[in-house]
């Protein structure tokens, strides 16, 4: 014999209830069936809901009444054999009578005794399972009874205490003479030995099916849900969750006691003590493999599920006066089992200075008054401070019998969170080690049950979640890469990056699942109006693992909130140099916030786009070499224009063609004042450990004061077209000389300039071609021959590329 039990999802309308049929059809076939169904979904919370409102007087329970007649009839309207049909009708609307008589009595009394709620609640159960007996009838030999003829417990009327030796004697005798292949009951309620109406409590129909499963040895319990198994974590929060295949009785337990619905904990008590398999199954995908629950699980998966409770306080006793004090345990947790206070999580640590409990939120006010009230005396005598309280805290959990078994599980769990800044408040972990379990602020609890599925089941697949500020060249070719390498990226590097915020200086666009990037555009353009700081907070309070702000603009304000983003454990990756050449003590500060709260801050295209400069920087120093002296030609644009500029073209049209092409900044003003090659060799000169600001940079501008005086680009380029002959004297005179200008940057004994310089064509900067830059790092381990690096230096493609870069090395991170 098999045990079926079916929820209230499975069974909420017509559609669903044929479905079940047809399960319990198939399995009928090759076996008897007792079939346990829960109300029709949401029946039972507006049963309560109706007696409440009676009980206030409040007509509108006859509404509510009105609406659940109406379904149950027309369950029967829809499925039930023409024949039957008549006298199913009267058997339903003579309950519904019964029920509207317990309402009025509600209405008239103002009053609802717990034996009348557990009677009214009841009622779902009654009218589904009589309704589907009939229904079950169509197509097989099929019967009703009622689990109150069975099923025996105390006079607890709203979780009662059921009296195995009793019902087990019933179920047995009923069973061994029923003839019937189906058996249909009711779930949720029993009756007392007294005869008065119980129901069993929360997952009282699961449990109703464990006790029918027990009391007969049946070969399976099967429970049919809307989900097809139990789930490595909540899949509605952690998107990657997945059902698994084989887990243990005491896994099981671990995980619904720690949120996971599907089942409840005492269901599996009355199955486990006689080793009778549960399967948790998909109504709505009857094929799926769903989720085995027996002694046996798979050795080869240590963590089998992350779960968590939610509306958690903490509660911590302390004071020099419980150390080497016998009994104070005994008289905290006796105060608390009197008060009805049930505790979901113990510390205490070894000292014997404090004990921490975890308690539900609910329970926190008359917990606190009930322990000061115990310890009342040592408070006074300032030997125990008074209970501190702490709320809006969560308990992620780490389950799985083979846990004990793996060493570093403890380690990988607090350092995947301490990575992503979710902060431990508390720990317990047995000596059994089937559970390991963290108390966190409930803010962070679903980027913890992401971060820590990530850790234990994607091990192979890092999800990295982007918010892009900036959509100009650099920002449109960097999504574009991104789009491209998407799929390239999740096979070869096992990396999963998600656009989740855009925006630009008009417009920003979220979406937590993250933007399709073959639509940004349209998408972006029909945005919220945006902010700077709005940005930032949506990207805060949707608090998700793995963060990571991209900035691709060359905006002052954006730089100035690198700061809230890295104390928020959002990574940085910019192209904008402002930051990093901003006054020495904001560049430290955010190198140090960097480094306090795990956040990258990477800004590798500040320095040459796309090539590794300040990467190789780093490991030269990482690796305990000096930096002595640094040549470069740093900026793309000033060599594009160079390279470009001769007799036979004029100033002008070079730099405007060379804003065009996206090798200046929007502003090329930046580039050819000289600015922007001294705020490169100012990060170049701070990442070999030197402390310098921009104002000691000696710059020899090539450009007249005309031109950098201009008050906006128009007048800049008219500036150009102006001192025309002025840029021709220095392309003559280098000409004349057999030499090429360069706009070369220098640092040495920790002064830098940077200037316009005529090289000789034995200077390895001479045949430096196009945008390109070059650097020549000159250090204790390569005092003469230099460490060289020569490349693209300038354009958005490059640039983003760079960009992409960055984002990978926090990815392999």
């Amino acid at each position: 014999m098999k045990v079926l039990k079916f929820g209230g999802s499975s069974v909420a309308n017509s559609q669903n209830i044929q479905r079940v049929v047809q399960i319990v059809q198939k399995v009928a076939a090759e076996e008897k069936v007792a079939v346990v169904v829960s109300a029709f979904g949401k029946t039972t919370n507006n049963l309560i809901a109706a007696a409440s409102l009676a009980t206030a007087q409040n007509p509108d329970y006859l509404d509510l009444f009105d609406r659940v007649s109406q379904l149950h009839l027309q369950v029967v309207d829809d499925l039930v054999a023409p024949d039957r049909k008549a006298e199913t009708t009267r058997g339903v609307t003579q309950l519904f009578q019964q029920l509207k008589t317990l309402l009025e009595g509600c209405f008239l009394l103002r009053e609802v005794t717990p034996k009348t709620m557990a009677t009214i609640s009841g009622f779902g159960e009654l009218l589904s399972s009589y309704i589907i007996s009939e229904v079950a009838k169509n197509t097989m030999d099929a019967s009703y009874k009622d689990s109150r003829e069975l099923i025996v417990t105390s006079n607890g009327f709203e979780k009662a205490q059921v009296n195995f030796k009793e019902t087990n004697a019933n179920c047995v005798a009923f069973f061994d003479k029923h003839p019937n292949r189906v058996t249909v009951l009711p779930g949720f309620i029993a009756k007392s030995s007294q005869g008065t109406p119980t129901t069993l409590g929360r997952g009282g129909s699961d449990y109703s099916a464990a006790i029918y499963a027990a009391a007969v040895q049946a070969k399976e319990l099967q429970i049919w849900t809307d989900v097809s198994g139990m789930f490595t974590a909540n899949p509605s929060i952690v998107k990657q969750a997945f059902p698994i295949p084989q887990i243990s009785y005491q896994e099981a337990m671990e995980l619904s006691h720690f949120g996971a619905k599907v089942i409840y904990p005492p269901t599996i008590q009355p199955v486990l003590e006689r080793k009778i398999p549960i399967w948790i199954k998909n109504t709505f995908e009857p094929d799926h493999h769903g989720t085995l629950i027996s002694e046996t699980t798979n050795a080869l998966q240590p963590v089998k599920g992350i779960s968590y409770i939610e509306n958690i306080s903490l509660l911590t006793l302390e004071g020099s006066g419980m150390v080497g004090v016998s009994g104070i345990s005994k008289r905290l947790f006796e105060t608390l089992s009197i008060h009805d206070i049930n505790v979901v999580l113990i510390t205490q640590a070894s000292s014997e200075h404090s004990i921490c409990i975890g308690i539900y939120k609910e329970d926190a006010p008359a917990a606190e008054s009930a322990i000061n009230t115990a310890f009342e005396v040592e408070i006074e005598r300032h030997k125990i401070q008074p209970v501190s309280v702490e709320s809006d805290l969560a308990i992620l959990a780490l389950v799985g019998d083979q846990m004990k078994n793996h060493q570093g599980l403890s380690g990988q769990m607090f350092s995947a969170l301490g990575k992503n800044n979710v902060n431990i408040r508390a720990i317990a972990q047995g000596a059994s080690q089937k559970n390991i379990s963290a108390v966190i602020d409930s803010k962070d609890a679903k980027k913890g049950l992401n971060t820590l599925h990530e850790q234990f089941f994607e091990a192979r697949m890092k999800q990295l979640n982007l918010f892009v500020t900036g959509v100009g060249n650099v920002g449109k070719r960097f999504l574009a890469q991104l789009q491209q390498q998407q799929n390239y990226l999740r096979e070869e590097f096992k990396m999963n990056l998600r656009v989740i915020g855009i925006s630009n200086s008009k417009h920003m666009v979220f979406d937590r699942e993250g933007i399709d990037l073959s639509v940004w555009e349209s998408l972006l353009a029909q945005g919220e109006k945006t902010s700077i700081h709005d940005f930032f907070s949506r990207a805060k309070d949707l608090n998700l693992r793995n963060a990571v702000f991209i900035d691709n603009t060359a905006n002052e304000s954006v730089s100035q909130i690198y700061e809230s983003y890295l104390r928020n454990n959002i990574a940085v990756v910019t192209c904008n140099k402002i930051a990093c050449a901003s006054e020495l003590k904001n560049y430290e500060t955010l190198k140090r916030v960097s480094k306090k709260y795990n956040a990258p801050f990477l800004f590798e295209t500040n320095v040459g786009a796309g090539l590794p400069i300040i990467d190789t920087l780093k490991n030269l120093i990482a690796s305990g070499d000096k930096v002595r002296k640094i040549q470069a030609v740093l900026s793309g644009s000033l060599n594009f224009v160079f390279n470009n500029f001769n007799g036979e073209t004029s100033f002008h049209d070079v730099v405007k063609q060379a804003q065009e092409e996206g090798y200046t900044e929007p502003d090329p003003t930046i580039d050819l004042s000289g600015i922007d090659v001294a705020r490169k060799i100012l990060i170049l000169a701070r990442e070999s450990g030197y402390k310098l600001d921009l104002e000691a940079i000696e710059n020899d501008s090539f450009l007249p004061s005309e031109a950098l005086e201009a008050s906006n680009l128009e007048a800049f380029y008219q500036s150009l077209q102006t001192c025309e002959s002025d840029f021709q004297k220095l392309y003559e005179s280098a000409q004349t000389a057999g030499k090429k200008l360069k706009y070369v940057a220098e640092f040495a004994e920790g002064k830098a300039k940077v200037g316009l310089q005529a090289v000789a064509p034995d200077h390895p900067f001479y045949n430096l071609e196009g945008s390109d830059n070059i650097v020549l790092f000159y250090t204790d381990r390569y005092p003469v021959q230099p460490l060289q690096i020569k490349g693209a230096g300038a354009g958005a493609d490059v640039t983003a590329s760079g960009i992409f870069a960055d984002v990978i090395r926090i990815g392999n991170n």
